[in-house]
């Protein structure tokens, strides 16, 4: 059954997206160009323009909430919930299907906006008129993204809707000529890769701090618009500082994301698509940094404006790079192209051209102050913070848009020969790590001016006591953790100073008003982590070192052979101080905490299988014999036990999915965390699960009900032969008759249960076997003797599973990851006070006053 109505719903309810935005756009428009003694006029356009504004965001809502019906109700006769949702995917992973296609991304960045819109709306009435403009324009631009609407005759097409039939897309599916009806049992589901908890958030809070960047944009361009060319900045500025604190939190969130799940080593690989995202961040980071001044004495105005517009260009220039397929396969992040190539650079230039535009126009106009800036004063040492981390963006931009300018060079009818670099880790790594180094140094001489009254005679007297301090800070560092690398060990006491100096002044404004501390706890924060991102990535090192001399795999290059362990089942096998013992797969179930092995089940399909005894968790039983549990089967975790000399013990869990629509197997991770150091495992190779194992010629035992006898090398006791009502597999009618045995190995790491069965249907005798992977043994019930009470076995033995694992330790990884909270917290503290600022000046209706001040200014050419 097709279900037609939720689709039709959905796209009246972009349609309606759309048409309110460019209507809500109008309006603002238009009352922002009356004159101002026609009040009546602007109030009433202002009021019709909140008002479809408003209708704008409920129909945002009501596409979000149909589209979000389709997906979890796995309405798959719709595409896009076909492509992203299964059946068998847990809630939370159902939520993060919504986002996983381009249109659902789209949709979350609209559904964003319209929050921010609604926000701004009620807090800044001043502004509403030209902001809003601003705002419901970019709105219709994302609204056009998914329109999905094509224009008879032109034959072009604007926009994609998620809500397409399967049937529409699929046309050359043979199933659908037969049956135009047909709906797939079940969906593709999600990528394995992307059943990550973080998947859940990240997205949401990068699209957030995607949106956020429209907001100082807008202010900035309603600036200009109006002549206010200080007065924006107040407004501006703490929304600034929210969306660094949220783009820089999703980057982080991305970061952590990369280091659990995937299995390149570590958090950040200067993939294109990760680039893309870096750049504005350390764009609008510059910006809040000149807006800083821009607020105290009225300078930087110019480079306020010009950083804020473009970090926003910034974000549509990194959505052209990651949905235009320009990437091609340089990024595994990129999404394919749906044809919105066209619409995404006209979105870009549309925004880029009135920018451009209106800063010409008006440069001439902007006013700037005649007061020499000294070197001495923390204005100058922030402005050189802003450039640094501008030219950071800037040295990333340039190879990172290579593809770009590589389809432009062939446009021409000129083949291209650049090429991303080979090395993108090493090549972008040597020179972020000095811009590193310049902003650590940068941003403890900004503080420290900033709030000491310094100039040409103390400023040594003032900086003597931090610097000492940080030189013996980072010898001792130095000494104690052998660090040798001229880089790193200029990186590591430019840290130490900036986290000295930052902490003697963040120590000074404690002691008199701790809210104005954020700059100094977001700088100790910048602080650590590039001390952290040094040791994390500098010092890592691998520890699963093969000292077999084997070669582990004819497919593996040298270094793999020599960087990897080969484990086999149930052998102990020694690594840098550990006595490793692979001890199985394990599965995950729904409504369990932990991993199952696979021996307490009884598999009744992919998904679903039958708990062989009580399955306890913590002292809690979670199921009892004979119940039923759903399955997770794309997820695999091989369980690895650790222990040493001392005495410790822990368990390691690498996961490993397969999905063989997605592209087979892909290894993730698992992190044991301590506080200096983490060690960081993955699977690099597996016995496939399908692959044909070849056994020994079968042994046969005869035993009676408690009898113990010898199973390769192992004791094992028939516990008990009992018949059973149902076996897996096989439908049994009132004629057939079905018993299953019960055999208990002792194996080196306890005993093990083997159920074979022996099954007589429809006169005809099938023999069902146990196998365990565990012992490499198969077992099967071959005869029964009812005279005797005698059961004959017949086993078989083969190679043991194996796994080849790579480990690395990642010192003082931690401190990475305190500064990442500490720089955050920062930005959220200055934010706070930021915003007070604003609301305290916008009740007392005292807003444009910094205009009123800037305007005694001389403009630029006067």
């Amino acid at each position: 059954m097709i279900h037609e109505f939720p689709g039709l719903l959905g796209n009246f309810f972009i349609t309606l997206m759309f048409v309110t935005a460019v209507a809500a756009a109008f309006a603002f428009f238009r009352a922002t160009q009356l004159p101002a003694l026609r009040t009546h006029d602007r109030a009433l356009l202002q009021r019709f323009g909140r008002t479809v504004f408003g209708i704008h965001v409920v129909s945002v809502m009501g596409v979000v909430a149909t589209l979000f019906f389709i997906v979890y109700n796995h309405y798959y006769e719709y595409h896009y919930a076909w492509s992203y949702s299964s059946e068998h995917l847990p809630t939370q992973y159902i939520i993060a299907s919504f986002w996983n296609g381009q249109e659902g991304s789209f949709l979350l960045w609209l559904f964003w906006h319209a929050v921010l819109g609604v926000i701004v709306m009620a807090t800044n009435r001043r502004w509403e008129a030209p902001v809003m403009t601003i705002f419901a324009l970019v709105q219709a631009f994302l609204a056009s993204m998914i329109l999905g609407v094509v224009i008879p005759g032109l034959d072009l097409k604007i926009g994609s809707s998620p809500f397409m039939l399967l049937r529409d897309v699929m046309q050359s599916w043979p199933v659908f000529q037969i049956n135009p009806d047909y709906v797939p049992v079940d969906g593709r589901g999600l990528n394995p890769s992307l059943q990550n908890y973080w998947m859940v958030i990240h997205p949401p809070t990068l699209f957030l701090g995607y949106a956020l960047t429209i907001v100082p944009f807008a202010f900035a361009i309603a600036g200009l618009w109006q002549r206010q060319y200080h007065a924006w900045v107040r407004p501006a500025l703490p929304w600034a500082l929210v969306g660094s604190l949220v783009l820089g939190v999703g980057i982080l969130m991305g970061a952590y994301w990369a280091y659990e799940t995937l299995n390149f080593g570590g958090y950040w690989n200067w993939d294109p698509v990760e680039n893309a995202v870096y750049i504005p961040w350390l764009m609008l980071v510059a910006g809040v940094h000149t807006l800083v001044i821009a607020r105290r004495n009225g300078s930087a105005l110019g480079t306020s404006l010009i950083l804020v517009i473009a970090s926003f260009l910034l974000v549509l220039y990194a959505t052209f790079l990651t949905r235009s397929g320009i990437l091609g396969e340089s990024s595994v992040h990129s999404f394919t192209d749906l044809g919105l190539s066209g619409q995404l650079l006209l979105y870009l230039f549309t925004f880029l051209i009135l920018s451009a535009v209106l800063l010409t126009i008006r440069w001439k106009e902007l006013p700037f102050t005649d007061k020499e800036v000294k070197v001495y004063s923390g204005e100058f040492w922030i402005f050189i913070a802003a450039t640094i981390l501008g030219l950071a963006s800037f040295q990333v931009l340039v190879p990172t848009s290579i593809p770009v300018y590589s389809k432009l060079i062939g446009l021409l009818g000129i083949e291209s020969n650049l090429a991303p670099p080979a090395d993108q880790v090493g090549f972008y790594t040597k020179w972020q790590l000095w811009f590193g180094v310049a902003i650590a140094f940068a941003s403890a001489l900004g503080q420290f001016f900033w709030w000491k009254k310094l100039d040409a005679k103390n400023w040594l007297n003032h900086l003597t006591t931090p610097l000492i301090v940080a030189l013996l800070l980072s010898a001792g560092l130095i000494v104690l953790t052998k660090v040798d690398n001229f880089v790193y060990i200029t990186l590591l006491t430019v840290g130490a100073f900036s986290l000295v100096a930052n902490g003697m002044i963040l120590w000074r404004i404690v002691r008199g008003n701790y809210q104005l501390s954020g700059g100094a706890v977001s700088h100790i924060g910048v602080g650590l982590m590039l001390i952290g991102i040094m040791f994390s990535s500098g010092y890592s090192k691998v520890i699963s070192k093969n000292q077999t001399g084997m070669l582990l795999s004819k497919d593996f290059s040298d270094e793999a052979n020599r960087d990897n362990v080969l484990l086999w089942r149930g052998t102990p096998q020694a690594m840098a101080g550990y006595t490793l013992t692979y001890l199985g797969p394990r599965l995950e179930a729904r409504h369990f905490p932990g991993y199952l092995n696979e021996q307490s089940l009884r598999r009744l399909d992919q998904y679903r299988a039958v708990a062989r005894e009580d399955i306890t968790w913590n002292d809690k039983t979670y199921f009892a014999q004979g119940d039923t549990l759903e399955l997770f089967p794309e997820n695999t975790y091989h369980e690895i036990r650790f222990s040493n000399e001392a005495g410790e013990e822990f368990t390691m869990y690498p996961r490993v999915q397969i999905n063989e629509d997605m592209g087979g197997i892909a290894p993730s991770p698992d992190i044991k965390k301590f506080a200096d150091h983490d060690i960081y495992l993955h699977v690099s190779s597996i016995m496939a699960p399908d692959q044909e194992r070849e056994w020994s010629e079968a042994e046969s035992f005869k035993v009676a009900v408690g009898d113990t006898f010898v199973l390769n090398d192992f004791i094992a006791e028939l516990v008990s032969v009992e018949r059973v009502d149902e076996v897996e597999g096989i439908s049994l009618g009132a004629n057939d008759a079905a018993v299953r045995a019960t055999v208990r190995v002792l194996g080196s790491e306890g005993s093990y249960i083997l159920r074979p069965a022996f099954v007589i249907k429809d006169q005809m005798v099938g023999r069902i076997p146990e196998t365990s992977g565990e012992l490499g043994l198969r077992l099967a019930l071959t005869e029964i003797d009812p005279a005797t009470g005698e059961f004959t076995f017949e086993a078989s033995t083969t190679q043991k599973d194996w796994l080849i694992i790579k480990a690395m330790e990642k010192p003082y990884i931690n401190v990475l990851w305190i500064g990442s909270l500490l720089m955050s917290l920062g930005f959220g503290m200055a934010a706070f006070r930021r915003y007070r600022d604003f609301r305290q000046m916008r009740d007392k209706d005292r807003e444009w006053d910094d205009q009123e001040k800037s305007q005694k200014a001389t403009p630029v050419g006067a």
